[in-house]
């Protein structure tokens, strides 16, 4: 039977490909505190501190590579419908080859105007001085969801729980709210679940199944068991 998976995806499976969490200590994250670099207050105390750090973490990113666990839930794609919901900034997922993404915090690699909403590639260094290609305003910033901001694609998300056969969530701390309530609503709807983690997260004890190692070796391993069922 073709399955239709929902995968959650955090930042643990992007830490063996280099890109540090918040919780990695001496990290680019550890020299700043969260209000000053992912909140919307604080790029308006100080946008150039905010596009400084996310410079710092889109060059970053572009020097990463996908792991194997990225590659493994690309090439999921090919025996079943699967919908990747990422947490993570990055651009592993379609560098590995995967096509269904939804980047519900948004993306390293994209810039938005504060006053008209306008989205285009962001530059890899983005500045103050930047204008919006649509209204000419010196008002762009990162496309990243901050704190206390509404996550993208949440009624897409929603339906596709709806619809689904499979709940996975990889590398994610189960912390972060709405996307740590999707175990709980796949779990209300019949939907069987399962975690794939370096270590058990917050919400281990609602997952049917729950895999802990390293997301490079415990997500191909669950994906070739999956593609032989």
């Amino acid at each position: 039977m073709k399955e239709q998976i929902v995968i959650l995806t955090g930042a643990g499976i992007s830490a063996e490909s280099g890109l540090g969490t918040f919780r990695d200590e001496g990290g680019l994250w550890a020299k700043h505190r969260i209000k000053d670099v992912a909140t919307p207050e604080g790029f308006m105390r100080d946008p150039e501190l905010v596009l400084g750090f996310y410079n710092m973490r889109r060059a970053e990113a572009v020097k990463a590579t996908p792991n194997a666990a990225h590659v493994a839930l690309a090439a999921l794609e090919a025996a079943h419908d699967v919908l990747i919901v990422t947490q993570n900034v990055d651009g592993l997922h379609e560098a590995a080859g995967a096509r269904n993404v939804l980047h519900m915090h948004g993306s390293l690699a994209r810039a938005m105007c504060v006053r008209c909403e306008a989205r285009w590639d962001a530059p890899l260094v983005m500045r103050v001085t930047d204008t919006c290609p649509e209204c000419g305003a010196a008002a762009t910033r990162p496309d990243i969801v901050w704190f206390g901001e509404m996550p993208y694609g949440m009624e897409e998300i929603d339906a596709a729980l709806r619809e689904a056969t499979l709940f996975a969530s990889v590398g994610t701390s189960g912390n972060v709210y709405p996307a740590a309530g999707f175990v709980a609503e796949a779990r209300r709807m019949g939907v069987p679940t399962v975690e794939l983690n370096l270590e058990p997260s917050a919400g281990h004890s609602m997952f049917d199944e729950v895999h802990v190692g390293p997301a490079s070796e415990v997500v191909p391993k669950w994906v070739n068991a999956l593609c032989r069922s």
